[in-house]
């Protein structure tokens, strides 16, 4: 096996063990159902959810999603942009189609 591949696997097993967390999960899907998966150049309510509307929907604390958030972040599987008070987040369409070759090799 190639070093990019294990790099690969290494990549994508800390993505699967950041949606370990039903939390964490549960952001993921939420951001895939709603929004479209990376409208980065212009981020509005259509393409993205704030945290405390994610917080309020899940019924966690905000300090709690944002700790959720800065994992999933950490791992690629989503971006985020500070608009004032608010932080923006929507799901890296990148990953996406990543996820989507990884189980159909």
């Amino acid at each position: 096996m190639s070093n990019n591949r294990i790099k690969d696997l290494n990549e994508f097993a800390d993505v699967f063990k950041a949606l370990s967390n039903p939390h964490r999960l549960q952001i993921f899907l939420r951001l895939v159902s709603c929004c479209k998966p990376g409208t980065v150049s212009y981020v509005d309510a259509e393409s993205s959810a704030y945290v405390g509307e994610l917080g309020e929907e899940l019924g966690v604390v905000k300090s709690t999603v944002s700790h959720h958030i800065k994992e999933l972040k950490r791992v690629g599987i989503i971006r985020t942009e500070r608009q004032g008070q608010r932080i923006a987040c929507w799901v890296d369409p990148e990953i996406v189609e990543a996820l989507k070759d990884f189980f159909t090799r």
